[in-house]
Protein backbone atom coordinates (compact mmCIF):
# COMPACT_ATOMS: atom_id res chain seq x y z
CA UNK A 1 0.00 0.00 0.00
CA UNK A 2 2.85 2.35 0.93
CA UNK A 3 4.52 1.61 -2.39
CA UNK A 4 1.37 2.49 -4.24
CA UNK A 5 1.01 5.79 -2.39
CA UNK A 6 4.65 6.63 -3.06
CA UNK A 7 4.17 5.79 -6.74
CA UNK A 8 1.17 8.09 -6.88
CA UNK A 9 3.13 10.86 -5.20
CA UNK A 10 5.95 10.41 -7.67
CA UNK A 11 3.53 10.57 -10.57
CA UNK A 12 1.85 13.67 -9.13
CA UNK A 13 5.20 15.35 -8.59
CA UNK A 14 6.20 14.36 -12.08
CA UNK A 15 3.04 15.82 -13.58
CA UNK A 16 3.41 18.95 -11.43
CA UNK A 17 6.96 19.42 -12.65
CA UNK A 18 5.69 19.14 -16.23
CA UNK A 19 3.04 21.83 -15.85
CA UNK A 20 5.49 23.98 -13.83
CA UNK A 21 7.70 24.00 -16.88
CA UNK A 22 4.99 25.71 -18.93
CA UNK A 23 5.04 29.52 -18.99
CA UNK A 24 1.27 29.82 -19.41
CA UNK A 25 -0.81 29.76 -16.24
CA UNK A 26 -2.55 26.40 -15.76
CA UNK A 27 -5.14 25.31 -13.21
CA UNK A 28 -7.78 22.67 -12.66
CA UNK A 29 -11.07 24.14 -11.45
CA UNK A 30 -13.73 22.10 -9.72
CA UNK A 31 -17.45 22.76 -9.98
CA UNK A 32 -17.45 24.85 -6.77
CA UNK A 33 -14.87 27.23 -8.38
CA UNK A 34 -12.04 25.88 -6.15
CA UNK A 35 -8.63 25.42 -7.75
CA UNK A 36 -7.47 21.84 -7.27
CA UNK A 37 -4.19 22.05 -9.18
CA UNK A 38 -2.14 24.97 -10.48
CA UNK A 39 1.34 25.45 -11.91
CA UNK A 40 4.09 27.69 -10.57
CA UNK A 41 3.41 30.33 -13.24
CA UNK A 42 0.01 30.85 -11.59
CA UNK A 43 0.99 30.33 -7.95
CA UNK A 44 3.65 33.06 -8.27
CA UNK A 45 0.90 35.59 -8.94
CA UNK A 46 -0.84 34.71 -5.63
CA UNK A 47 1.86 36.12 -3.36
CA UNK A 48 0.31 39.59 -3.20
CA UNK A 49 -3.31 38.46 -3.35
CA UNK A 50 -5.59 38.04 -0.35
CA UNK A 51 -7.11 34.56 -0.46
CA UNK A 52 -9.89 33.59 1.96
CA UNK A 53 -8.71 29.96 2.19
CA UNK A 54 -5.16 29.69 0.79
CA UNK A 55 -5.35 25.86 0.83
CA UNK A 56 -8.47 25.94 -1.36
CA UNK A 57 -8.28 29.15 -3.44
CA UNK A 58 -11.15 30.03 -5.77
CA UNK A 59 -10.47 30.57 -9.45
CA UNK A 60 -12.01 34.03 -9.43
CA UNK A 61 -9.67 35.06 -6.61
CA UNK A 62 -6.66 33.87 -8.54
CA UNK A 63 -7.50 35.05 -12.06
CA UNK A 64 -9.80 38.00 -11.48
CA UNK A 65 -8.77 39.02 -7.94
CA UNK A 66 -12.45 39.13 -6.92
CA UNK A 67 -14.23 37.92 -3.79
CA UNK A 68 -17.29 36.59 -5.67
CA UNK A 69 -17.65 34.35 -8.73
CA UNK A 70 -17.18 36.28 -11.97
CA UNK A 71 -20.19 36.26 -14.28
CA UNK A 72 -21.23 37.36 -17.73
CA UNK A 73 -23.43 40.09 -16.28
CA UNK A 74 -20.36 41.69 -14.71
CA UNK A 75 -18.59 41.81 -18.05
CA UNK A 76 -16.35 38.78 -17.40
CA UNK A 77 -16.30 35.53 -19.32
CA UNK A 78 -15.95 32.74 -16.75
CA UNK A 79 -15.52 29.44 -18.61
CA UNK A 80 -16.50 27.04 -15.80
CA UNK A 81 -20.28 26.89 -16.17
CA UNK A 82 -20.18 26.95 -19.95
CA UNK A 83 -17.72 24.06 -20.19
CA UNK A 84 -19.53 21.99 -17.54
CA UNK A 85 -22.85 22.46 -19.34
CA UNK A 86 -21.66 21.93 -22.91
CA UNK A 87 -18.79 19.53 -22.09
CA UNK A 88 -16.92 21.08 -24.98
CA UNK A 89 -13.64 22.94 -25.27
CA UNK A 90 -13.92 26.73 -25.29
CA UNK A 91 -11.60 29.62 -25.92
CA UNK A 92 -12.42 33.15 -24.77
CA UNK A 93 -10.57 36.45 -24.50
CA UNK A 94 -11.21 39.13 -21.88
CA UNK A 95 -9.43 42.25 -20.82
CA UNK A 96 -7.64 42.61 -17.51
CA UNK A 97 -6.09 45.57 -15.70
CA UNK A 98 -3.12 45.23 -13.36
CA UNK A 99 -2.63 47.27 -10.16
CA UNK A 100 -1.06 50.08 -12.20
CA UNK A 101 -4.05 50.32 -14.53
CA UNK A 102 -2.26 48.76 -17.49
CA UNK A 103 -4.57 46.82 -19.77
CA UNK A 104 -3.90 43.24 -20.79
CA UNK A 105 -5.76 40.72 -22.91
CA UNK A 106 -5.98 37.20 -21.45
CA UNK A 107 -6.94 34.17 -23.54
CA UNK A 108 -8.53 31.36 -21.51
CA UNK A 109 -8.52 27.92 -23.12
CA UNK A 110 -10.75 25.50 -21.19
CA UNK A 111 -11.17 21.73 -21.54
CA UNK A 112 -13.64 19.49 -19.65
CA UNK A 113 -12.24 16.70 -17.38
CA UNK A 114 -14.15 13.45 -16.90
CA UNK A 115 -14.04 10.90 -14.06
CA UNK A 116 -14.30 7.11 -14.40
CA UNK A 117 -18.07 7.33 -14.75
CA UNK A 118 -17.57 9.90 -17.54
CA UNK A 119 -19.06 12.66 -15.44
CA UNK A 120 -17.69 16.15 -15.94
CA UNK A 121 -17.16 17.90 -12.64
CA UNK A 122 -14.00 19.92 -13.29
CA UNK A 123 -12.12 21.67 -16.05
CA UNK A 124 -8.53 22.48 -16.92
CA UNK A 125 -7.86 26.09 -17.88
CA UNK A 126 -4.81 27.62 -19.54
CA UNK A 127 -4.44 31.40 -19.28
CA UNK A 128 -2.20 33.17 -21.75
CA UNK A 129 -1.34 36.85 -22.06
CA UNK A 130 -1.95 37.63 -25.73
CA UNK A 131 -1.67 41.43 -25.45
CA UNK A 132 1.54 41.60 -27.45
CA UNK A 133 0.12 39.22 -30.04
CA UNK A 134 -3.03 41.33 -30.50
CA UNK A 135 -1.04 44.54 -30.67
CA UNK A 136 1.18 42.98 -33.32
CA UNK A 137 -1.92 41.89 -35.23
CA UNK A 138 -3.40 45.41 -35.04
CA UNK A 139 -0.14 46.91 -36.21
CA UNK A 140 0.06 44.41 -39.04
CA UNK A 141 -3.54 45.22 -40.01
CA UNK A 142 -2.82 48.94 -39.98
CA UNK A 143 0.27 48.41 -42.11
CA UNK A 144 -1.76 46.27 -44.51
CA UNK A 145 -4.48 48.93 -44.76
CA UNK A 146 -1.83 51.60 -45.28
CA UNK A 147 -0.12 49.58 -48.00
CA UNK A 148 -3.47 48.81 -49.62
CA UNK A 149 -4.40 52.51 -49.57
CA UNK A 150 -1.02 53.49 -51.02
CA UNK A 151 -1.36 50.83 -53.72
CA UNK A 152 -4.75 52.20 -54.79
CA UNK A 153 -4.44 55.96 -54.25
CA UNK A 154 -2.37 58.76 -55.69
CA UNK A 155 0.21 59.93 -53.14
CA UNK A 156 -0.10 63.60 -54.10
CA UNK A 157 -3.87 64.15 -54.31
CA UNK A 158 -5.24 61.18 -52.38
CA UNK A 159 -7.50 60.34 -55.33
CA UNK A 160 -7.92 56.79 -56.66
CA UNK A 161 -5.00 55.90 -58.93
CA UNK A 162 -4.98 53.88 -62.13
CA UNK A 163 -5.23 50.54 -60.30
CA UNK A 164 -8.34 51.54 -58.34
CA UNK A 165 -9.75 53.33 -61.41
CA UNK A 166 -9.52 50.06 -63.38
CA UNK A 167 -11.36 48.20 -60.64
CA UNK A 168 -14.08 50.87 -60.29
CA UNK A 169 -14.80 51.09 -64.02
CA UNK A 170 -14.93 47.30 -64.34
CA UNK A 171 -17.45 47.20 -61.50
CA UNK A 172 -19.35 50.08 -63.11
CA UNK A 173 -19.55 48.24 -66.45
CA UNK A 174 -20.88 45.11 -64.72
CA UNK A 175 -23.47 47.16 -62.83
CA UNK A 176 -24.55 49.01 -65.98
CA UNK A 177 -24.86 45.72 -67.87
CA UNK A 178 -26.90 44.21 -65.03
CA UNK A 179 -29.24 47.24 -64.72
CA UNK A 180 -29.34 48.04 -68.44
CA UNK A 181 -28.07 51.60 -67.84
CA UNK A 182 -25.41 53.79 -69.42
CA UNK A 183 -21.98 54.77 -68.10
CA UNK A 184 -19.89 57.75 -69.16
CA UNK A 185 -16.11 58.02 -68.89
CA UNK A 186 -14.54 61.50 -68.80
CA UNK A 187 -10.87 61.87 -69.73
CA UNK A 188 -9.67 65.27 -68.47
CA UNK A 189 -6.36 66.84 -69.46
CA UNK A 190 -5.21 70.23 -68.17
CA UNK A 191 -4.32 72.70 -70.91
CA UNK A 192 -0.86 74.35 -70.71
CA UNK A 193 0.00 72.64 -67.40
CA UNK A 194 3.47 71.79 -68.69
CA UNK A 195 4.25 75.52 -69.01
CA UNK A 196 3.48 76.05 -65.31
CA UNK A 197 5.60 73.06 -64.33
CA UNK A 198 8.57 74.16 -66.48
CA UNK A 199 8.47 77.85 -65.60
CA UNK A 200 7.57 77.71 -61.88
CA UNK A 201 8.89 74.32 -60.79
CA UNK A 202 7.36 71.01 -59.82
CA UNK A 203 6.46 72.14 -56.29
CA UNK A 204 4.09 74.76 -57.69
CA UNK A 205 2.87 72.24 -60.24
CA UNK A 206 2.06 69.79 -57.44
CA UNK A 207 0.12 72.48 -55.55
CA UNK A 208 -1.86 73.23 -58.71
CA UNK A 209 -2.74 69.53 -59.09
CA UNK A 210 -3.89 69.36 -55.47
CA UNK A 211 -6.16 72.39 -55.95
CA UNK A 212 -7.54 70.96 -59.20
CA UNK A 213 -8.21 67.58 -57.56
CA UNK A 214 -10.07 69.24 -54.68
CA UNK A 215 -12.19 71.40 -57.00
CA UNK A 216 -13.06 68.48 -59.26
CA UNK A 217 -14.01 66.37 -56.26
CA UNK A 218 -16.38 69.11 -55.09
CA UNK A 219 -17.95 69.34 -58.56
CA UNK A 220 -18.82 65.72 -59.33
CA UNK A 221 -21.76 63.81 -57.84
CA UNK A 222 -21.22 61.72 -54.71
CA UNK A 223 -21.75 58.50 -56.65
CA UNK A 224 -19.15 59.41 -59.32
CA UNK A 225 -15.50 58.29 -59.16
CA UNK A 226 -12.70 60.80 -59.73
CA UNK A 227 -9.23 59.37 -60.35
CA UNK A 228 -5.79 60.68 -61.27
CA UNK A 229 -4.09 58.48 -63.84
CA UNK A 230 -0.81 60.39 -63.65
CA UNK A 231 0.65 63.78 -64.53
CA UNK A 232 -2.20 66.20 -65.29
CA UNK A 233 -4.61 63.50 -66.46
CA UNK A 234 -7.81 62.88 -64.51
CA UNK A 235 -10.81 60.66 -65.16
CA UNK A 236 -14.41 60.67 -63.95
CA UNK A 237 -16.62 57.58 -64.03
CA UNK A 238 -20.27 58.62 -64.20
CA UNK A 239 -22.66 55.71 -63.58
CA UNK A 240 -26.44 55.18 -63.72
CA UNK A 241 -27.10 57.65 -66.53
CA UNK A 242 -30.70 58.32 -67.49
CA UNK A 243 -30.16 61.17 -69.97
CA UNK A 244 -27.16 62.37 -71.95
CA UNK A 245 -27.84 65.96 -70.89
CA UNK A 246 -26.52 65.10 -67.40
CA UNK A 247 -23.11 64.29 -68.95
CA UNK A 248 -23.06 67.58 -70.83
CA UNK A 249 -24.03 69.48 -67.69
CA UNK A 250 -21.23 67.92 -65.63
CA UNK A 251 -18.68 68.56 -68.41
CA UNK A 252 -19.68 72.24 -68.46
CA UNK A 253 -19.34 72.46 -64.67
CA UNK A 254 -15.87 70.89 -64.81
CA UNK A 255 -14.70 73.32 -67.51
CA UNK A 256 -16.08 76.21 -65.47
CA UNK A 257 -14.29 75.15 -62.29
CA UNK A 258 -11.02 74.56 -64.18
CA UNK A 259 -11.27 78.06 -65.60
CA UNK A 260 -11.15 79.65 -62.13
CA UNK A 261 -7.76 81.25 -61.32
CA UNK A 262 -5.48 79.47 -58.83
CA UNK A 263 -3.41 81.68 -56.53
CA UNK A 264 -0.09 80.19 -55.37
CA UNK A 265 2.70 82.22 -53.79
CA UNK A 266 0.92 85.44 -54.84
CA UNK A 267 0.87 84.21 -58.44
CA UNK A 268 -2.51 84.05 -60.16
CA UNK A 269 -2.41 81.05 -62.47
CA UNK A 270 -4.95 80.42 -65.22
CA UNK A 271 -5.80 76.95 -66.43
CA UNK A 272 -8.34 75.35 -68.69
CA UNK A 273 -9.17 71.78 -69.57
CA UNK A 274 -9.94 69.54 -72.50
CA UNK A 275 -12.41 66.72 -71.88
CA UNK A 276 -13.09 63.62 -73.94
CA UNK A 277 -16.11 61.47 -73.17
CA UNK A 278 -16.97 57.89 -74.15
CA UNK A 279 -20.08 55.87 -73.33
CA UNK A 280 -20.84 52.31 -72.32
CA UNK A 281 -22.17 50.44 -74.21
CA UNK A 282 -22.12 52.60 -77.38
CA UNK A 283 -18.33 53.11 -77.50
CA UNK A 284 -17.14 49.89 -75.87
CA UNK A 285 -17.86 47.25 -73.27
CA UNK A 286 -14.47 47.11 -71.55
CA UNK A 287 -12.06 49.44 -69.78
CA UNK A 288 -9.47 49.50 -72.57
CA UNK A 289 -11.90 50.54 -75.30
CA UNK A 290 -13.70 53.16 -73.21
CA UNK A 291 -10.44 54.74 -72.01
CA UNK A 292 -8.91 54.70 -75.48
CA UNK A 293 -11.95 56.35 -77.06
CA UNK A 294 -12.28 58.95 -74.30
CA UNK A 295 -8.61 59.77 -74.91
CA UNK A 296 -9.28 60.15 -78.65
CA UNK A 297 -12.21 62.46 -77.89
CA UNK A 298 -10.00 64.50 -75.53
CA UNK A 299 -7.48 65.15 -78.31
CA UNK A 300 -10.37 66.14 -80.53
CA UNK A 301 -11.27 68.74 -77.87
CA UNK A 302 -7.66 70.02 -77.84
CA UNK A 303 -7.72 70.36 -81.63
CA UNK A 304 -10.80 72.59 -81.29
CA UNK A 305 -8.95 75.37 -79.41
CA UNK A 306 -9.02 73.51 -76.07
CA UNK A 307 -11.24 74.47 -73.08
CA UNK A 308 -14.14 72.37 -74.38
CA UNK A 309 -15.47 68.84 -74.30
CA UNK A 310 -16.09 66.37 -77.08
CA UNK A 311 -17.76 62.98 -77.31
CA UNK A 312 -16.10 60.11 -79.11
CA UNK A 313 -19.27 59.89 -81.20
CA UNK A 314 -19.58 62.94 -83.46
CA UNK A 315 -23.35 62.37 -83.62
CA UNK A 316 -23.55 62.71 -79.84
CA UNK A 317 -21.54 65.92 -79.93
CA UNK A 318 -23.88 67.37 -82.56
CA UNK A 319 -26.93 66.33 -80.56
CA UNK A 320 -25.71 68.03 -77.38
CA UNK A 321 -24.64 71.09 -79.34
CA UNK A 322 -28.08 71.34 -80.91
CA UNK A 323 -29.76 71.09 -77.51
CA UNK A 324 -27.48 73.74 -76.05
CA UNK A 325 -28.31 76.05 -78.95
CA UNK A 326 -32.00 75.22 -78.58
CA UNK A 327 -31.94 76.08 -74.87
CA UNK A 328 -30.42 79.50 -75.56
CA UNK A 329 -32.99 80.10 -78.31
CA UNK A 330 -35.85 79.13 -75.98
CA UNK A 331 -34.80 81.64 -73.35
CA UNK A 332 -34.70 84.29 -76.05
CA UNK A 333 -38.11 83.14 -77.32
CA UNK A 334 -39.65 83.64 -73.88
CA UNK A 335 -38.23 87.16 -73.71
CA UNK A 336 -39.44 88.02 -77.23
CA UNK A 337 -42.82 86.24 -76.88
CA UNK A 338 -42.24 84.09 -79.96
CA UNK A 339 -44.90 81.61 -78.83
CA UNK A 340 -48.45 81.35 -80.14
CA UNK A 341 -51.52 79.48 -78.92
CA UNK A 342 -53.20 77.07 -81.33
CA UNK A 343 -56.65 75.68 -80.60
CA UNK A 344 -57.98 72.21 -81.38
CA UNK A 345 -61.77 71.82 -81.45
CA UNK A 346 -63.58 69.39 -79.17
CA UNK A 347 -66.82 68.20 -80.75
CA UNK A 348 -70.02 66.39 -79.78
CA UNK A 349 -69.82 63.44 -82.17
CA UNK A 350 -73.57 62.94 -82.30
CA UNK A 351 -74.43 66.53 -83.31
CA UNK A 352 -71.07 67.58 -84.86
CA UNK A 353 -71.34 70.75 -82.73
CA UNK A 354 -68.28 72.38 -81.14
CA UNK A 355 -68.32 72.07 -77.33
CA UNK A 356 -64.86 73.38 -76.46
CA UNK A 357 -61.24 73.97 -77.41
CA UNK A 358 -57.90 72.77 -76.18
CA UNK A 359 -55.21 75.45 -76.09
CA UNK A 360 -51.90 74.13 -77.41
CA UNK A 361 -48.66 76.10 -77.49
CA UNK A 362 -46.47 76.40 -80.58
CA UNK A 363 -43.12 78.12 -80.99
CA UNK A 364 -42.90 80.43 -83.97
CA UNK A 365 -39.11 80.51 -84.27
CA UNK A 366 -37.53 83.08 -86.64
CA UNK A 367 -34.94 80.45 -87.65
CA UNK A 368 -36.81 77.15 -87.46
CA UNK A 369 -40.37 78.16 -88.30
CA UNK A 370 -43.30 76.64 -86.39
CA UNK A 371 -41.98 74.18 -83.76
CA UNK A 372 -44.26 71.64 -82.02
CA UNK A 373 -44.09 71.33 -78.21
CA UNK A 374 -42.57 67.83 -78.38
CA UNK A 375 -39.32 69.48 -79.46
CA UNK A 376 -38.97 71.94 -76.58
CA UNK A 377 -41.33 71.30 -73.61
CA UNK A 378 -38.92 68.86 -71.90
CA UNK A 379 -36.11 71.45 -72.06
CA UNK A 380 -38.33 74.09 -70.48
CA UNK A 381 -39.29 71.65 -67.72
CA UNK A 382 -35.67 70.71 -67.06
CA UNK A 383 -34.64 74.36 -66.72
CA UNK A 384 -37.77 75.33 -64.73
CA UNK A 385 -38.89 77.72 -67.47
CA UNK A 386 -42.17 75.88 -68.02
CA UNK A 387 -44.04 77.91 -65.37
CA UNK A 388 -43.35 81.12 -67.26
CA UNK A 389 -44.66 79.57 -70.50
CA UNK A 390 -47.70 77.97 -68.80
CA UNK A 391 -48.76 81.33 -67.39
CA UNK A 392 -48.36 83.05 -70.74
CA UNK A 393 -50.48 80.38 -72.48
CA UNK A 394 -53.25 80.60 -69.87
CA UNK A 395 -53.34 84.38 -69.92
CA UNK A 396 -53.33 84.55 -73.74
CA UNK A 397 -56.04 81.90 -74.09
CA UNK A 398 -58.25 83.54 -71.46
CA UNK A 399 -58.08 86.90 -73.25
CA UNK A 400 -58.96 85.17 -76.53
CA UNK A 401 -61.94 83.39 -74.96
CA UNK A 402 -63.30 86.70 -73.63
CA UNK A 403 -62.96 88.27 -77.08
CA UNK A 404 -64.93 85.43 -78.71
CA UNK A 405 -67.71 85.56 -76.12
CA UNK A 406 -67.86 89.38 -76.44
CA UNK A 407 -68.33 88.90 -80.21
CA UNK A 408 -71.38 86.74 -79.54
CA UNK A 409 -69.59 83.51 -80.45
CA UNK A 410 -69.74 80.30 -78.41
CA UNK A 411 -66.30 78.60 -78.13
CA UNK A 412 -67.52 76.43 -75.23
CA UNK A 413 -64.97 75.51 -72.57
CA UNK A 414 -61.23 76.09 -72.94
CA UNK A 415 -58.92 73.25 -71.84
CA UNK A 416 -55.37 74.20 -70.90
CA UNK A 417 -52.58 71.81 -69.90
CA UNK A 418 -50.64 72.58 -66.71
CA UNK A 419 -47.26 71.09 -65.82
CA UNK A 420 -46.23 69.52 -62.51
CA UNK A 421 -43.97 72.55 -61.95
CA UNK A 422 -46.96 74.86 -62.25
CA UNK A 423 -49.15 72.66 -60.06
CA UNK A 424 -46.59 72.67 -57.25
CA UNK A 425 -45.80 76.40 -57.49
CA UNK A 426 -46.87 78.14 -54.27
CA UNK A 427 -48.26 81.15 -56.19
CA UNK A 428 -50.29 79.08 -58.66
CA UNK A 429 -53.78 79.65 -57.24
CA UNK A 430 -53.23 83.35 -56.53
CA UNK A 431 -51.81 83.91 -60.04
CA UNK A 432 -54.72 82.05 -61.63
CA UNK A 433 -57.30 84.11 -59.74
CA UNK A 434 -55.53 87.31 -60.77
CA UNK A 435 -55.58 86.19 -64.44
CA UNK A 436 -59.32 85.56 -64.28
CA UNK A 437 -59.91 89.01 -62.84
CA UNK A 438 -57.65 90.97 -65.19
CA UNK A 439 -58.84 89.13 -68.33
CA UNK A 440 -62.51 89.17 -67.19
CA UNK A 441 -62.66 85.48 -68.07
CA UNK A 442 -65.28 83.43 -66.24
CA UNK A 443 -64.06 80.41 -64.28
CA UNK A 444 -66.73 78.17 -65.85
CA UNK A 445 -65.14 78.82 -69.27
CA UNK A 446 -61.89 77.14 -68.16
CA UNK A 447 -60.86 73.58 -67.41
CA UNK A 448 -57.33 72.49 -66.57
CA UNK A 449 -55.81 69.26 -67.86
CA UNK A 450 -53.43 67.42 -65.53
CA UNK A 451 -51.79 64.14 -66.53
CA UNK A 452 -52.47 61.05 -64.48
CA UNK A 453 -48.72 60.78 -63.80
CA UNK A 454 -48.60 64.28 -62.31
CA UNK A 455 -51.57 63.55 -60.06
CA UNK A 456 -49.77 60.54 -58.60
CA UNK A 457 -46.56 62.54 -58.08
CA UNK A 458 -47.72 64.26 -54.87
CA UNK A 459 -51.29 63.15 -54.09
CA UNK A 460 -51.70 65.18 -50.86
CA UNK A 461 -50.66 68.44 -52.50
CA UNK A 462 -52.75 67.58 -55.58
CA UNK A 463 -55.84 67.09 -53.41
CA UNK A 464 -55.35 70.52 -51.82
CA UNK A 465 -54.87 72.29 -55.16
CA UNK A 466 -57.80 70.51 -56.80
CA UNK A 467 -60.11 71.48 -53.95
CA UNK A 468 -59.07 75.12 -54.31
CA UNK A 469 -59.65 75.00 -58.08
CA UNK A 470 -63.06 73.43 -57.52
CA UNK A 471 -63.99 76.22 -55.11
CA UNK A 472 -63.05 78.81 -57.75
CA UNK A 473 -65.30 77.02 -60.25
CA UNK A 474 -62.65 75.62 -62.58
CA UNK A 475 -63.14 72.07 -63.85
CA UNK A 476 -60.38 69.47 -63.77
CA UNK A 477 -59.61 66.94 -66.50
CA UNK A 478 -57.37 63.90 -66.04
CA UNK A 479 -55.28 63.86 -69.21
CA UNK A 480 -53.70 60.77 -70.84
CA UNK A 481 -55.90 58.58 -68.68
CA UNK A 482 -54.99 54.89 -68.68
CA UNK A 483 -51.23 55.45 -69.11
CA UNK A 484 -50.42 56.12 -65.45
CA UNK A 485 -50.85 54.37 -62.14
CA UNK A 486 -53.81 56.06 -60.48
CA UNK A 487 -55.90 53.83 -58.26
CA UNK A 488 -59.67 53.82 -58.49
CA UNK A 489 -59.98 54.81 -54.83
CA UNK A 490 -57.61 57.73 -55.45
CA UNK A 491 -59.74 59.00 -58.34
CA UNK A 492 -62.94 58.73 -56.30
CA UNK A 493 -61.49 61.03 -53.64
CA UNK A 494 -60.38 63.75 -56.06
CA UNK A 495 -62.72 66.55 -57.20
CA UNK A 496 -62.23 65.81 -60.91
CA UNK A 497 -64.83 66.37 -63.65
CA UNK A 498 -63.64 64.58 -66.74
CA UNK A 499 -61.40 61.77 -68.01
CA UNK A 500 -59.57 62.08 -71.31
CA UNK A 501 -58.78 58.75 -72.97
CA UNK A 502 -55.23 58.73 -74.30
CA UNK A 503 -54.86 58.51 -78.08
CA UNK A 504 -52.73 55.35 -77.78
CA UNK A 505 -55.92 53.46 -76.87
CA UNK A 506 -57.81 54.87 -79.87
CA UNK A 507 -55.31 54.10 -82.59
CA UNK A 508 -56.31 50.44 -83.07
CA UNK A 509 -60.05 50.77 -82.56
CA UNK A 510 -62.27 48.89 -82.94
CA UNK A 511 -59.99 45.80 -82.92
CA UNK A 512 -58.24 46.68 -79.65
CA UNK A 513 -61.16 48.00 -77.63
CA UNK A 514 -60.70 46.67 -74.08
CA UNK A 515 -59.14 49.72 -72.43
CA UNK A 516 -61.32 52.27 -74.24
CA UNK A 517 -64.46 50.44 -73.16
CA UNK A 518 -63.13 50.09 -69.59
CA UNK A 519 -62.37 53.82 -69.25
CA UNK A 520 -65.80 54.77 -70.63
CA UNK A 521 -67.48 52.39 -68.17
CA UNK A 522 -65.33 53.73 -65.33
CA UNK A 523 -66.24 57.34 -66.11
CA UNK A 524 -69.93 56.43 -66.16
CA UNK A 525 -69.69 54.61 -62.80
CA UNK A 526 -67.96 57.64 -61.26
CA UNK A 527 -70.43 60.04 -62.89
CA UNK A 528 -67.63 61.77 -64.82
CA UNK A 529 -67.58 63.19 -68.32
CA UNK A 530 -65.30 61.46 -70.80
CA UNK A 531 -63.58 62.69 -73.94
CA UNK A 532 -61.28 60.89 -76.38
CA UNK A 533 -58.29 62.47 -78.12
CA UNK A 534 -56.50 61.34 -81.25
CA UNK A 535 -59.64 60.32 -83.17
CA UNK A 536 -58.75 60.25 -86.87
CA UNK A 537 -61.32 58.07 -88.64
CA UNK A 538 -65.08 57.75 -88.91
CA UNK A 539 -64.83 54.14 -87.72
CA UNK A 540 -63.13 55.26 -84.51
CA UNK A 541 -65.65 58.04 -83.94
CA UNK A 542 -68.66 55.78 -84.51
CA UNK A 543 -67.28 53.10 -82.21
CA UNK A 544 -66.76 55.61 -79.37
CA UNK A 545 -70.25 57.08 -79.75
CA UNK A 546 -71.84 53.62 -79.76
CA UNK A 547 -69.99 52.77 -76.54
CA UNK A 548 -70.99 55.90 -74.65
CA UNK A 549 -68.29 58.49 -75.45
CA UNK A 550 -69.75 61.28 -77.58
CA UNK A 551 -67.06 63.92 -76.89
CA UNK A 552 -64.41 63.72 -79.58
CA UNK A 553 -61.09 65.48 -80.24
CA UNK A 554 -58.81 64.68 -83.15
CA UNK A 555 -57.87 65.11 -86.80
CA UNK A 556 -61.20 63.60 -87.88
CA UNK A 557 -62.74 66.99 -87.12
CA UNK A 558 -59.79 69.40 -87.12
CA UNK A 559 -56.11 69.83 -86.47
CA UNK A 560 -54.91 72.49 -83.99
CA UNK A 561 -55.22 75.90 -85.67
CA UNK A 562 -54.56 79.58 -84.91
CA UNK A 563 -57.27 81.82 -83.43
CA UNK A 564 -58.35 83.40 -86.74
CA UNK A 565 -59.17 80.00 -88.28
CA UNK A 566 -61.05 78.94 -85.14
CA UNK A 567 -63.13 82.09 -85.53
CA UNK A 568 -64.19 80.88 -88.98
CA UNK A 569 -65.26 77.52 -87.47
CA UNK A 570 -67.24 79.33 -84.77
CA UNK A 571 -69.04 81.37 -87.43
CA UNK A 572 -69.66 78.70 -90.07
CA UNK A 573 -69.25 75.36 -88.31
CA UNK A 574 -67.41 72.33 -89.77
Amino acid sequence: MQVTINNLKEKCNYLQSIINGIDDQIMVIKEDYSVEIMNSALSETMKNIEIVDPKHPKCYEVIHHRSTPCSLSEGHLCPLKVVLETQKRTKIVHDYYDDNGKKYYIELSSTPLFDKEKNCNSIIVTARDISFHLKAQDKLREQKETLNYQANHDTLTGLPNRALFNDRIEQGIKKSKRNNTKLALFFIDLDHFKKINDSMGHNVGDEVLEVVARRLNETIRKEDTLARLGGDEFTVIMESLHQVEDVSLLAQKILKVLDKPIVIEENKLHLSGSIGISFYPEDGDNTHDLLKKADVAMYKAKDMDRNNFQFYSSEMTELIFEKDILEVSLRQALRNEEFVVYYQPQVNGETDMLIGLEGLVRWRSPNMGLVSPGKFIHLLEKNNLIIQLDRWVMKTAMIQMVQWYNQGLNPGVLSVNISINQLEDKDFIATLEEMLITSKCKAEWIELEVTEEHIAHNPDNTMTIFNQLSEIGIKIVVDDFGTGYSSLSGLKNLPINKLKIDQSFVRNLPEDDVIAKSVIALSQSLNLEVITEGVETKVQRDFLIENGCENIQGYFYARPMPADKIESVLLKGF
